[in-house]
């Protein structure tokens, strides 16, 4: 990655979150901006928790320029002249490190919620 890891802070930032899911998204297909907001509002929609479209957009640019996603303009199936910007892993190695990266963040932050229901609500 081009950047310097920056930290989660106190829990895990929610842009991480979103390029975590992206990421796991688009290792089992090609995918679009819009159809990873729709996958990402149905899936947190029970939670409370509805992506926006710009944040989004920003994980995928971020993601695009550390090197990890790389983009290209399909027909959209069924249109003639449509065209779709569809996203690929380009560096599997990178996106590995990522997700390991997030996960120990998201562990570290499953250990404080655990111990703040325990300590606050027993």
């Amino acid at each position: 990655m081009n950047r310097k890891r920056e930290s989660t802070g106190f829990l895990i930032k929610q842009r991480a979150f979103l390029k975590l899911y992206i990421l796991t998204s688009i290792e089992k297909e090609r995918w679009y901006g819009m159809q990873l907001l729709e996958e990402l509002k149905t899936a947190f929609k029970p939670f409370g928790y509805e992506p926006q479209h710009s944040e989004i957009y920003r994980a995928l640019h971020d993601l695009l320029e550390d090197g990890i996603l790389t983009r290209h303009k399909i027909v959209e199936e069924g249109a003639k002249y449509k065209e779709v910007v569809v996203y690929s892993i380009k560096d599997k190695e990178t996106a590995k490190a990522y997700k390991k990266l997030v996960k120990a963040d998201l562990d570290r932050g499953e250990q404080l919620l655990r111990k703040a229901l325990q300590d606050n609500f027993s």
